[in-house]
């Protein structure tokens, strides 16, 4: 990019105008790699005036803008490319929307969807799930339910759509509505996908509702949409959190079951909670069982490892652990290490 930058640099310099095509491969790269004054710079000092611009310029020069938080300046681009023949199009109202959304600027938000149809913009699936989840995120779900059945009428309801509303249902602890918003998706043809199963699993599983929990796991696989390590790994995570080390453990054993082989991560979020919950013993059976399995430990497993075994006060096994990590390149950090020094002085003390 920097050669690139300079190359362009030096054709301005001697009076030839750039294409289209390396313009816009510029500013575009800039921007998506966060240097978006640069590619403002090149855009009103370098080419002003030589280059006509497109869309995808301003386009992702309001984009960069935006995701710096500087809202006032993407504005000015607007007015900008207006004023210069290039008419605003969806992309660029969607990336306002974006914005404004994210930042809970649900008028600046409204008002765009207003522009947008007073100008004959038809606005797309992505524009009206913005304006959803910006609902969902102020937590006003009455109004997200209505705008949704709008989208619905208008043929502009998709999985996303139904995702960002149960998951704010379920942040509401209202499980059951966003359960029978689960039904209604079945019914109106919305294929779920494994975020929808996973935000459900885990809201049941918060409130205690396993069997939910386990009968949306069955109906997830018999929908061929098979989950994943990372799923399992999530709510193994969740549950070793929460307390729930039983169910966690029933959940790794039927992971295995079903032919998804446990990465460290799903290793280290069971040991992990098995330390916590006192279990010492048993983390390290697991701790054993990865290791025949061929899954190395990383330093985050041998750190939950000796910190579980320094606190069970089993000093010899936390550092036949601690010579195992130090064979595999790997350092204790600094809590740790003053924990195991503090139990071997007073081993040598007593």
């Amino acid at each position: 990019m920097a050669k690139l930058w300079s190359f362009l640099r030096f054709m301005v310099q001697k009076g030839i105008s750039p294409d289209m095509k390396a313009c816009t491969a510029l500013v575009v790269g800039l921007c998506d790699g966060g240097k978006v004054d640069l590619a403002y710079e090149l855009m009103v000092g370098k080419m002003k005036g030589q280059t006509k611009f497109n869309n995808l310029i301003y386009n992702s020069l309001m984009s960069g803008f935006c995701k710096a938080g500087r809202i006032s300046k993407a504005l000015a681009i607007k007015s900008f490319m207006s004023k210069n023949g290039c008419e605003p199009d969806l992309v660029t109202y969607n990336i306002l929307l974006n914005f404004f959304c994210d930042g809970l600027m649900l008028e600046d938000a409204g008002e765009s969807m207003k522009k947008m149809e007073r100008i004959g913009m038809e606005p797309d699936v992505y524009s009206y799930n913005q304006l959803l989840k910006g609902l969902c995120k102020a937590n006003r779900l009455d109004k997200a339910y209505r705008l949704m059945n709008k989208m619905w009428e208008k043929g502009l309801c998709d999985t996303v759509s139904y995702n960002t509303l149960i998951s704010a249902l379920c942040k509401a602890l209202a499980t059951r509505k966003a359960y029978k918003l689960f039904e209604e998706m079945g019914q109106k043809g919305v294929a779920p996908d494994v975020g929808t199963f996973a935000t459900l699993i885990k809201a049941f599983l918060r409130e205690g509702s396993s069997h939910i929990a386990k009968r949306l796991l069955h109906k997830m696989t018999e929908t061929i949409l098979l989950p994943d390590h990372i799923f399992y790994t999530t709510v193994i995570d969740y549950l070793c959190k929460t307390g729930k080390i039983e169910m966690a453990q029933g959940v790794f054993h039927d992971m295995i079951e079903i032919g998804i082989t446990p990465d460290v991560v799903s290793y280290n979020a069971l040991i992990n909670g098995l330390c916590k919950a006192f279990k010492v013993p048993e983390a390290m059976l697991l701790y054993e069982e990865m290791q025949m399995r061929g899954c190395c430990p990383d330093e985050v497993t041998f750190k939950l490892i000796i910190g579980g075994l320094l606190r069970e006060k089993n000093l010899p096994l936390a550092c036949q652990v601690w010579d195992q990590m130090m064979e595999k390149g790997y350092t204790l950090d600094r809590f740790l290490s003053e924990a195991l020094i503090n139990a071997i002085q007073s081993r040598d003390a007593g």
